[in-house]
């Protein structure tokens, strides 16, 4: 074999292994859904207006944010709700903040007569991410709020 074929062979396998292991490290770096900074407030009614229980969370992941879904629940209930179950609930509005980042907020409006209702004290919120690519991550306590009269 000649040193010119020889030469431009090492590095076309040079080079096509770069890319090859390029495409591998692409390929492994897909991630999960993610929930940051997320947070819960309870508003009671005042005279003039509703109240409300927010939840405001960023989620991320790679392939974009498909949705989120939110329930809120009294801790003293019997309530832990599962992931299946939190398919079945209310989602959050979501708006993209980044290619795979989005501020999803899920309000709960609370009328006096609610108010009077609910359960006093510390509740938990759970959340079901989704991202376009179909992974799901569920959190079952992703924030904790206090209710009170």
């Amino acid at each position: 074999m000649s040193k010119r074929v020889l030469v431009p062979s090492l590095i076309g396998v040079a080079v096509l292994g770069g890319v090859a292991a390029g495409g591998l490290a692409i390929a492994s770096t897909a991630t999960e859904p993610a929930l940051e900074n997320a947070s819960a407030r309870y508003a009671a009614p005042s005279s003039g207006s509703t109240g409300s229980l927010t939840f405001t969370a960023d989620v991320r992941d790679d392939s974009g944010v498909r949705g989120l879904k939110v329930v809120a629940w009294p801790a003293s209930s019997a309530l832990d709700p599962t992931e299946a179950e939190l398919r079945h609930v209310d989602g959050a509005g979501c708006r993209g903040t980044t290619d795979d980042t989005s501020r999803c907020t899920y309000t709960l409006k609370v009328t006096k007569r609610q108010a009077a209702e609910l359960d006093r004290g510390t509740w938990y919120v759970s959340a079901l991410a989704t991202a376009k690519d179909g992974d799901t991550l569920f959190v079952p306590r992703a924030a904790t709020v206090d209710v009170k009269g």
